[in-house]
């Protein structure tokens, strides 16, 4: 039995204390994220001469190593007979088991602190009756208080444990309180490995403690010049030059090593994102679109058994965190879940809310979803009885909007003019109801100007009646959706029973005025011939951003179809909404918009649109990112996508593309499922087809497509004529709005 001062004697090691418990905690190497960030550090550390392993108590303590290792044996939880020792935290450093000056490994120091758990016996009842006790019992505290500790160690491939005795006397020990602490030196373990530790008593008394850290690489240490297996090791920093990001491996120029870059996910395995075989030196240059904060970067000499870096220094990047908010999305898994795909975790909370039509702020609803962090790529659930077009779920972070989506928009129709009712339940069962507003919960039957508050009889008779849907509801709370179609209705009867007065005294005034009423109708069918044509249809035209040359082309398209009784929209000319919005909240008003007017979305297909289409088909869920900031076609492919595999297309998309640029076979066969044409050779069937119902008669629809087509000829020749081959790809990184 030896017996030492106690571990730590006021210096810090580069480990921090663990909290007691039992839970199981990882705890990252915080060496590891300064590896690469701007104010760079390595810590040197002890070295400890000699391969024995030995054991080392505080003082009023005495301990003994056990030779050898024994069998890791927990067994099941007894009763403490008495006051008892056991282990209550467990504290690590790193140093240095060194055979020489030069040929070191790292091992791990394990500081288990000891604490009296129980307490002593009380004196039986024959003490009362003048009966002589036991005399081990008359003197407990003259004894010694002794446990055997077991020390668990994992770290693959390896697994060891090792026993303690210690002892104490009694007189020292007071039920709850500390008596020091044993100190083991020490396990062996490899660069940048993952270590689990267990402490326990046999018999065990109570739960094991546990603890599992992640060990640095030689990056984090100054080590290299004492671990032979850091001596070859390709060194890696990062440079940013602009938007590029330059990796620079110092290594010899025959040296052979890999290099991988990975996405180091929370939830889930890692996922490879690119790998390759090298010979140094090497300056590998990165785009700024394809950095992510979970982007981690492994190099490895090509050698049996090296050590492996991997650095993660995106953690913090402002740019790294921006491509993931582009890149993340919602998406609906029918009847009641959702999810959120990002390539890395997010700090966001999700919230329900509900969407009224014609715009505004969707209104927060905190039941039934709580303000929770999300898990990504998780399904998670909704607590409804009822779905309902209105309730969208919102994601933000750091109380700032990132994304919105109204998860039963396609499957349930358009937003519906609706009120929701909000039923709050009182003891002994009162309850209140309120209509959600734009301005706030208005209660009903209340005095205020508001459509809820004039209807406020009206809604209570139909939530009485069975008429309004129950889309929640809990012990206190329920959410009701009740329709407002009927009372809409009476509006416009009313403002059809004015229309008829009015007709009627028009035609009393037409029957006096004959005459004037003639040339009056003759100048308003000349202004009709010179132009003011009633509204058309609209169209929206979706394109792929390719060049000036091609977007010069989509914009005399867009001018001579609005020459026609159309009602285009394009990017080109919503710049500063784009700007505002983002391509996606854009294309998503956009498109709600112009199904709802009845009207068609044009795909220009493109040999760049065909690219990114195949892409989307071979890859999934992946999402490519668009080649510009104002490229709604990318944008766009998460919503285009499922009409067509869900069948929804016909009657709501037409397709087309130029002649000279695109051969009708390169159009993938998944669009094909709706009309395209080829233009301009295809004119008159594609005007006819964007007209719909109102198109004129065959002959007058050739001059259209006449004027169309000498708008649409100098924009095609030139671009043609260009140097290069016009709309080739481009290079698509992923970004996934």
């Amino acid at each position: 039995m030896v017996s030492a001062p106690p571990f730590g004697g006021g210096r810090t090691g580069p480990w921090a204390l663990v909290p007691p418990g039992t839970w199981k905690m990882p705890v990252p190497w915080f060496l590891l994220s300064l590896a690469l960030g701007r104010s760079p550090m390595v810590l040197s550390l002890e070295k400890l001469m000699g391969p024995q392993d030995t054991a080392r108590c505080s003082p009023g303590l005495s301990c003994h190593l056990w030779d050898g290792d024994v069998l890791c044996l927990p067994g099941s939880i007894v009763s403490a007979p008495g006051p008892v020792l056991v282990p209550t935290r467990l504290q690590t450093e790193l140093v240095l088991r060194c055979h020489q000056e030069t040929d070191c490994d790292l091992c791990v120091r394990v500081a288990i602190h000891l604490a009296v758990h129980g307490h002593w016996e009380e004196p039986k009842d024959e003490d009362k009756f003048g009966i002589a006790a036991d005399p081990e019992l008359e003197e407990p505290r003259n004894a010694f208080l002794q446990a055997q500790v077991v020390l668990s160690f994992q770290a693959y491939p390896t697994a060891r444990c090792v026993l303690l005795e210690v002892q104490v006397r009694a007189a020292l020990a007071q039920p709850g309180q500390s008596v020091g602490s044993v100190v083991f030196d020490c396990f062996e373990a490899a660069l940048g490995a993952e270590v689990r530790l267990w402490s326990y008593t046999q018999p065990r008394y109570q739960k094991e403690l546990n603890l599992t850290q992640q060990l640095p690489d030689c990056k984090g240490l100054e080590v290299r010049d004492s671990i032979q297996s850091c001596w070859a090791l390709p060194w890696l920093s990062v440079s940013a030059d602009g938007d590029d990001v330059h990796l620079v491996l110092d290594v010899s120029e025959e040296q052979h090593f890999g290099l991988s870059l990975y996405w180091n996910q929370v939830q889930g395995p890692t996922k490879p994102w690119w790998h390759s075989n090298l010979t140094g030196p090497q300056n590998i240059t990165l785009n700024h679109t394809d950095l992510f904060p979970c982007l981690c970067i492994q190099v490895w000499p090509l050698e049996p058994d090296s050590v492996r870096t991997s650095l993660c220094p995106f953690r913090e990047d402002p740019r790294a965190h921006r491509n993931l908010w582009r890149a993340a999305r919602l998406r609906l898994l029918p009847p009641r879940g959702w999810q959120l795909n990002a390539p890395c975790s997010l700090l966001a909370e999700a919230t329900l809310c509900w969407q009224a039509p014609g715009g505004g702020p969707c209104q927060s609803l905190v039941p039934p979803l709580s303000r929770a962090n999300v898990t990504v790529n998780k399904t998670l659930q909704l607590p409804l009885l009822n779905a309902h077009p209105n309730l969208c779920v919102q994601v933000s972070s750091w109380e700032k909007l990132q994304l919105q989506e109204c998860l039963w928009a396609d499957s349930l129709g358009a937003l519906k003019d609706d009120m929701l009712l909000v039923e709050t339940r009182g003891p002994q069962d009162n309850r209140s109801l309120c209509a959600l507003e734009p301005s706030g919960c208005t209660p009903l039957l209340s005095r205020a100007s508001t459509r809820a508050a004039r209807l406020g009889e009206q809604l209570l008779q139909d939530l009485q009646s069975g008429q309004c849907l129950q889309l929640w509801e809990d012990d206190l709370r329920a959410l009701w959706a009740c329709p407002m179609d009927k009372y809409v209705h009476q509006r416009w009867a009313l403002v059809w029973l004015a229309c008829l007065l009015l007709a009627s005294v028009l035609f009393l005034l037409f029957l006096f005025k004959k005459d004037h009423v003639k040339g009056w109708l003759r100048l308003l069918k000349e202004d009709l011939r010179a132009g003011a044509a009633p509204r058309g249809r609209a169209a929206l035209l979706l394109y792929s951003a390719e060049d000036s040359g091609f977007e010069r082309l989509v914009g005399a398209l867009a001018s001579a179809l609005c020459q026609l009784p159309l009602r285009v929209a394009v990017d080109l000319w919503s710049r500063r909404e784009l700007s505002a919005q983002g391509p996606l909240a854009w294309f998503h008003a956009q498109r709600r918009q112009t199904l709802q007017d009845g009207g068609v979305v044009v795909l220009l297909f493109s040999p760049g649109a065909v690219a990114l289409c195949h892409e989307w088909l071979q890859d999934g869920a992946a999402a490519s990112a668009p080649h510009g900031p104002h490229d709604a076609f990318a944008a766009s492919l998460s919503c285009v996508l499922p009409d067509f595999l869900q069948g929804r297309a016909p009657g709501r998309y037409v397709g087309a593309y130029f002649d000279g640029l695109l051969h009708s076979e390169a159009v993938p066969a998944l669009f094909r499922s709706v009309p395209v044409f080829s233009l301009p050779s295809q004119l008159p069937d594609f005007l006819g087809t964007l007209q719909g119902p109102a198109a004129p008669r065959p002959g007058r629809l050739g001059e259209r497509a006449k004027q169309v087509s000498r708008a649409l000829q100098p924009a095609l020749d030139q671009l043609l004529q260009a140097p290069g081959a016009p709309g080739a790809p481009g290079d698509c990184t992923r970004d996934g709005t």
